[in-house]
Order: structure tokens, then C-alpha cells, then sequence
């Protein structure tokens, strides 16, 4: 899933210049203002004759390309206003294919200070789909029932008594009416938790089951639905024997079948409500109280939708990611499914395993802004702070979590299994640069002999083996993700990628012996630079070693 909160056009917004014919001098002259990277970013008021066209130039490539980046049911959501709405929609429609639009988020906010005609409360949200005819029906577990689940969870750690839990349950339900009208009549609590008693037992049209029931007190038969029963005879007592039927006081009622709370679910819906002055201050808490950040996206929302439409191990993309609102969403939502799992021992689903890719350039904040005077120079660095500092606190609240749950199992003599998987908020952060290779590494046509021989290493002095692995991690198309070892043999700095799937060494006068253990360790790769062995010797030996302990081993040398 790709989802993107780009530049809303407002003429106040910065748009990245996409003139590149002038010269440095003339480039620097003209700027409105550079990024730390030498970028240059202008305004684009209103009064400019390419006002539209400018921020269409601006987005339009990066719309091309995220289409290619999509997986073949993937889908994308761009936050929108008035201001461009229109335009986004017509090269989304040229883009993605008219028939692959999903829909229309109405998002409602606070609203608008300063109005001149109509008081604006809302922005857009629109959806596309790589293939809308690969989408699955986007359903998931009712927020609103989670909230009762969690009332009920808060209630039985003070209380025993299914009968007190219950009514204290029905009078905050209808106290809170209004935000759990769809869920509101699951206010039936039993020793298994909370469940609706108000499902209907007829079928649906004639031609039902037709068989007596009998009422487990009376031994007086209930009444049939006139269409008959929706379930067959053998069906019914299986939940009848395991607790799942309501009975009337008699035979006179009907018995229904009891509908678990954790059934209920719901659509997205296209009108969503969230006031963003709570998402502002949210921020500010994150960052003690500073206000680093004007109009971060709503996290609930983004939770909202990355929850209806990814898997567990899905990838999300945010490539104007601004304070890492998709990163922070994404981490609290495996957090909650990871607490989730943890309630029970029942492990047939998936582990929450979500990954986040993130990409923001680094535009400058105002040097009279809270942001510069707390120390953060790019938008870039405020990001990276939101997620060390959200993952942080989503790690603690998912251990509070599981500590509550393990005292409630243990207050009610019931089984508590502490989560198998843990809760990864780990995260690289990666800028980007020129190849770390000497142009003649891919030119060499370009360059006389005397350059040649004055080049005796391809790569450039100032790379670090850091920098090379990454590199090599690309070529060879491992995931920047994966995991790393740092260990040492013989002296020298040896990289263990993806659990020894790649081991590599940059380091200089490399000997048999550092050769001879990584080899030992039989990777799929190995990779060494080409002018980090010892001696000639070394590199003679060099593929009789790996013949010898690991001949299936790809060898490559920068």
C-alpha cells in the first residue's frame, strides 16, 4: 500500500524546481531557497501563470512511478484539498485507469477560522488500485467493538460477577450511544465475554429447517419461525452443548444463537470523522510539549486504513512522509494486533509484521521555529525522532498491556501465554548519494592509461564499509531490512547478512585465514573488495579455498 499527503497547492507550499538548464551561479542566484543537498525549493503563489501546471509537474512523475512500485493488488490513498482535488483526479484517472478509482475518502476536521463564504470542514482522500479486480472485500474487527471488549476487560479485573459486569456494561453502552450505535446490542455478558442475544433465528426465506426444539427446562418444544430455523438440527446442538445458545425463560421464545463480540465487523466508510487538534497535541506530547510540527496527518485514520487494507506482512510507503505519521501508524497497529494474539494461546495466525518505507527530502524548518530551536535542522530529522520516540512508547504500552492481561488470567484461575513474537520498531535511515564506486568503475573506456593506473582502487576514498554493504545489499537485491551481524576475524570487520545469506568484508590486508572462516560459513555470497588482500598469495589461494569448504558460494570483489 502507498500512501502519500503531497503539497496541497495552497501558494504557500514549496515546489521542487524542475528547471535544470541554468548554471550553478544562476541556479544558486534564483533560488527561493536550497535544501541541504543543494535542492532548490520555490513557492508557488497564485499569481504565477503555471500555478496548477507546476504542481502537476511536481507530482505527476512520482504518480508514475509509485504505480510501478505497486504490487499487482496493492493500492494507493492521496490526501487532497479544494485546491487541486479536480486535477488530482483527472491524471490519477490517465495514471492508474479510471476503472482501477476505488472511491473517495471524505475526511472531516476541524474547522476552517477563517472562512469568506462556506465554512470548509473537510479535505479528500482518494483511492486507486493497481487492479481493482484483485481486491478482496475490505472488512476488518469493529473499532467501536474493541471498545467495548476493552470495557468489559476493565470490568472483570474489578469483578467476578457476570450479572454486575453485565448490567455496568449496558449503562456505559448507552451512555456512549452515539459512538457505539452499530455495535451497541452486544450488552450480553456470559463466563466467555460478550456476546449479542438479539440474532435472528428464522431463515431468511421459506424453505428453512423444520424440526423441534426443545426448551432445556420445560421440555416443551419452542415455537418455529415460519420460514423455518436458519441452521440445521445438527448445527444447533453443536452450539447448543458448548454454550452458545440463548434461552428464553420458557418455551414460549425463541432460542437464538449467541453472536460473539469478536465477530463484529465493519466497512470502510466514506465519510470519517477526526478532530486534528487532538492529533496536534498527541505530537506535541511525543516531543514534550514542543510543537515541531504544523498539521501532522491524523494517526487514527492512517491506522484505519492501513488496518483494512494490508496483511501482516504487508510494506507501506509514504513518500511524503512529512513527521512520519504512516511509520508511527504502522508500528501501533502490529503493536495492537501483537496484543491481540497475546490474550489467548491460539497462534494460527500470522505474527504482525508490517514494514514501513518512508522518504521525505530534507527540506529545511524555519530558523525561528520550535522545531530549529529544538535541534531539528530538517524535516527529515523530526521524522526520525517521531519514530524512535513512538516506538518507544507503543513498546511500553504493549508490555502494560500484557502485564494487565496476565494479572486478569491469573485473577480468574485462566490460561495466559505471554506473546511468542515481539514487537520490532527497529528502523535504518538511508540518504541518497552517488554510486561509491570511481566513475571508472563504470566508464573505463573514458580514461587514458595514466588515469587507469592512477585509480588502482575503484572505490572512492571517502566510502566507509558501511557504505559498501549497502550498495552490494542492492546489487544483489537483499532488502535494506534485513538483518546484520558485526563480527571480527583475524582482525578485520567481517558483515553477516540475513543470518550468513551474504557475508562480506571491506577491510584491507585480508589474510587466508579470515578467507578461509568465512568461507567456512558457507554464505550464498561472499564479497570482498578487489584490493583487500594481503598478497598475491592470498589471491591466488583465493578460489581454491572456496572450492574447498564452500564451492556453491557466489564470490564477487568490488
Amino acid at each position: 500500500m502507498i500512501y502519500i499527503d503531497p503539497p496541497y497547492n495552497t501558494g504557500n507550499d514549496f515546489v521542487y524546481d524542475d528547471d535544470f538548464s541554468q548554471d550553478k551561479d544562476e541556479y544558486i542566484t534564483g533560488s527561493g531557497q536550497l535544501d541541504e543537498q543543494g535542492r532548490q525549493l520555490v513557492q508557488n503563489p497564485e499569481s504565477n501563470g503555471r500555478f496548477h501546471t507546476d504542481w502537476l509537474n511536481m507530482l505527476y512523475p512520482r504518480l508514475r512511478i509509485a504505480r510501478d512500485l505497486l504490487s499487482d493488488d496493492g493500492v494507493i490513498f492521496i490526501s487532497i484539498d479544494d485546491n487541486e482535488q479536480e486535477n488530482l483526479k483527472k491524471i490519477c484517472d490517465e495514471i492508474f485507469g479510471a476503472m482501477n478509482f476505488v472511491g473517495e475518502l471524505v475526511i472531516k476536521t476541524a474547522t476552517d477560522n477563517n472562512p469568506s463564504q462556506i465554512n470548509t470542514e473537510h479535505e479528500f482522500m482518494f483511492c486507486y488500485a493497481k487492479n481493482k479486480h484483485l481486491q478482496r472485500k475490505w472488512i476488518c474487527m469493529s473499532e467501536s467493538a474493541i471498545k467495548i471488549m476493552d470495557y468489559y476487560d476493565l470490568l472483570k479485573r474489578n469483578n467476578d460477577d457476570e450479572k454486575v459486569i453485565q448490567d455496568k456494561l449496558r449503562k456505559w453502552i448507552k451512555a456512549n450511544k452515539s459512538e457505539l450505535n452499530q455495535v451497541a446490542h452486544y450488552n450480553c455478558v456470559d463466563n466467555k465475554g460478550v456476546y449479542s442475544a438479539s440474532s435472528n433465528s428464522s431463515n431468511p426465506h421459506p424453505g428453512g429447517y423444520m424440526f423441534d426444539i426443545l426448551h432445556p427446562t420445560t421440555g416443551l418444544p419452542c415455537p418455529k419461525p415460519q420460514n423455518g430455523w436458519r441452521w440445521t438440527e445438527k448445527t444447533f446442538w453443536e452450539y447448543a452443548n458448548n454454550g452458545e445458545v440463548e434461552w428464553g425463560i420458557d418455551e414460549t421464545t425463541q432460542p437464538h444463537i449467541k453472536k460473539r463480540i469478536e465477530t463484529a465487523t465493519e466497512i470502510l466508510r466514506s465519510v470519517i470523522y477526526e478532530d486534528n487538534r487532538g492529533t496536534t497535541k498527541m505530537l506535541s506530547d511525543l516531543f514534550d510539549g514542543k510543537k515541531v510540527f504544523e498539521n501532522p496527518k491524523p494517526l487514527s485514520i492512517i491506522k484505519k486504513i492501513v488496518n483494512y487494507i494490508t496483511s501482516v506482512d504487508d510494506i507501506i510507503l509514504d513518500f511524503f512522509s512529512g513527521s512520519a505519521t504512516t511509520a508511527h501508524a504502522v508500528m501501533q497497529l502490529n503493536a495492537e494486533n501483537l496484543a491481540q494474539m497475546a490474550i489467548g494461546d491460539d497462534y494460527r495466525y500470522a505474527p504482525p509484521k508490517r514494514k514501513f518505507i518512508m522518504i521525505q527530502l530534507p527540506e529545511l524548518t524555519d530558523e525561528k521555529s520550535e522545531a530549529r530551536k529544538a535541534g531539528y535542522k530538517t524535516i527529515c530529522d523530526i521524522g526520525e525522532e517521531r519514530i524512535r520516540r513512538a516506538g518507544k512508547q507503543i513498546k511500553e504500552e504493549l508490555q502494560k498491556k500484557n502485564d494487565e492481561n496476565k494479572q486478569l488470567a491469573l485473577k480468574n484461575n485462566s490460561k495466559f501465554v505471554l506473546p511468542r513474537f515481539k514487537l520490532d520498531i527497529g528502523f535504518r535511515v538511508f540518504r541518497v548519494d552517488s554510486s561509491n564506486m570511481q566513475n571508472v568503475y563504470y566508464a573505463p573506456a573514458d580514461f587514458k592509461q595514466e588515469q587507469l593506473e592512477l585509480l588502482a582502487d575503484n572505490i572512492k576514498p571517502d566510502r566507509t564499509p558501511e557504505d559498501l554493504l549497502f550498495q552490494v545489499m542492492l546489487d544483489l537485491g537483499i532488502t535494506l531490512s534485513s538483518k546484520i551481524d558485526e563480527t571480527h576475524i583475524d582482525g578485520k570487520k567481517v558483515f553477516s547478512v540475513a543470518d550468513g545469506y551474504m557475508i562480506a568484508c571491506f577491510d584491507t590486508d585480508i589474510t587466508e585465514q579470515t578467507v578461509t572462516e568465512i568461507a567456512k560459513k558457507q554464505p550464498f555470497y561472499a564479497v570482498f573488495r578487489d584490493s583487500g588482500m594481503a598478497s598475491d598469495s592470498v589471491m591466488t589461494n583465493f578460489e581454491q579455498i572456496f572450492e574447498t569448504y564452500s564451492p556453491k558460494t557466489v564470490r564477487r570483489v568490488l
